[in-house]
């Protein structure tokens, strides 16, 4: 269900798409509820911002089916009942709850099915459950709570005694369909925001003389929603460390976890090392004995084994082939494919090209929409000029070329291989291979003019 405002987050952003662990909350249950069925039996009930939302999952595979009026849970499922009705039962998960693991999932469905229940509930003991509603079991015949369920009281309808009970309801619920649907019109809209309540529904089945039981989840967190920012930064920060410790646990060394942004989407192959305050987002993939060192960002890129990113590193949408040498302070922008052993360093900025094998570009330099080949030596100060005020064209190096420090190329140029570029020039025309490329103006000295110029008799 991710069809509600969230107002209290005060975003024109849908609830639902504010982001914890790197990606939006119906991500996190979206990817839960995927890893137990099949993306086409998923339904995805929008409301609020439905097309914004529908935007942002529609890479998943799942169905959406618009809730126009959001007039409470029940009348969520009233709205699905057409594709619902086609299924034996049904699983109902909050799109706010991002921790909710697939397993919780799994047992929650093999519980109901056991206990050929027509409604389990999902329960959790929380040590403050002010707020909640509070899960009253059965007694059975020797006095022990049993599965059952004998009713869900709100917290603003609780006895005192009621309120010190800590188990909750978490708002999630397995339904046999046909039992829910020939049910759920009973639904009352009674209540001060005249809406209907999937809660209700225990009552209602119990009355009909139907099981009603509840299966609590040993991991509390995994049930806590989102309502305040406070709540999003805390639970991002519970994803995040549970993300270090799953790498660590791995064979990843991180130095200082706390201080780290790793999505929770993120691969990271044993001996690699990252040090304090590195992020590391999306669906980046990184090999295996690496050393990322501090403050270097990485987002969506490819690593393979045994780079070393040194510090202040910026990186997105690139791939770095094994051995590779980084920074400190380089920046890859979308595109840039470095080859294996190849060295991209201080301040030298890349841009949708190919740095072939053993090659270096290790200062003060902007390649853009380049293709270099193996063993080149790119000069300090080296740009590629790809850009002529209405396209991009290609700049092409070819294999063993050197490039002198502070050399221009306006491409389209082709640099054939084993060629040299003198420093400082200007290349606007293809170089042969094995070539010498010098494009600057003579050089003149015109002996005592700055004398003459500080006398004030300087032309």
């Amino acid at each position: 269900m991710a069809a509600g405002k969230g107002t209290r987050l005060k975003s024109q952003l849908p609830k639902v798409l504010h982001e914890v662990g790197g990606k939006p909350l119906l991500a996190h249950v979206i990817a839960a509820a995927t890893s137990v069925v099949p993306a086409n039996d998923v339904y995805t009930i929008v409301g609020h911002e439905a097309g914004r939302v529908r935007a942002g999952l529609e890479a998943t595979g799942v169905n959406f089916v618009l809730q126009a009026e959001q007039r409470g849970t029940g009348h969520a499922l009233m709205v699905a009942r057409e594709p619902l009705s086609a299924y034996g039962h049904v699983i109902v998960l909050s799109g706010d709850a991002p921790r909710i693991t697939p397993q919780t999932i799994a047992h929650l469905l093999n519980f109901h099915l056991d206990e050929q229940a027509a409604m389990t509930l999902l329960s959790a003991d929380l040590d403050n459950p002010a707020g909640y509603g509070r899960i009253i079991r059965k007694r059975s015949r020797n006095n022990s709570r049993s599965a059952e369920v004998q009713a869900i009281v709100e917290e603003n309808s609780a006895s005192p005694t009621q309120k010190k009970i800590h188990e909750i309801n978490a708002g999630f619920y397995v339904f046999a369909v046909p039992k829910l649907f020939s049910h759920i019109e009973k639904l009352s809209t009674a209540n001060p925001h005249g809406e209907r309540y999937l809660t209700d529904m225990a009552a209602l089945l119990r009355k009909a003389g139907q099981r009603v039981v509840a299966w609590k989840t040993e991991n509390s967190g995994e049930v806590l929603g989102a309502n305040t920012r406070a709540e999003l930064a805390s639970i991002d920060q519970q994803i995040r460390i549970t993300k270090c410790r799953q790498l660590m646990a791995e064979g990843v060394t991180i130095f200082y976890p706390a201080t780290c942004v790793i999505d929770n989407d993120v691969e990271v192959a044993p001996d690699t090392v990252i040090e304090p305050f590195v992020q590391i987002l999306g669906r980046s993939r990184i090999g295996a004995g690496c050393r990322i060192r501090s403050y270097c960002v990485i987002r969506d890129s490819e690593i393979g084994h045994g780079v070393l990113i040194r510090p202040g590193c910026v990186l997105e949408e690139a791939r770095i082939g094994p051995s590779a040498v980084l920074g400190p302070y380089s920046h890859l922008r979308p595109g840039s494919d470095i080859g294996e052993g190849a060295h991209v360093g201080n301040f030298v900025e890349t841009k949708k090209i190919k740095l072939g094998k053993g090659s270096k570009a290790n200062h003060l330099t902007y390649l853009g929409d380049a293709e270099i080949g193996a063993d080149v030596n790119i000069g300090a100060g080296t740009i590629t000029c790809n850009y002529d005020g209405r396209a991009k064209h290609t700049t092409v190096i070819e294999d063993g070329v050197f490039v002198g420090s502070d050399s221009t190329l306006v491409a389209p140029v082709r640099v054939g291989k084993g060629a040299y570029v003198a420093a400082a020039s200007c290349v606007t025309e293809d170089v042969p291979e094995d070539a010498l490329a010098i494009g600057r103006s003579r050089q003149i000295v015109k002996e005592g003019w700055a004398r003459e110029k500080r006398a004030g008799r300087g032309k």
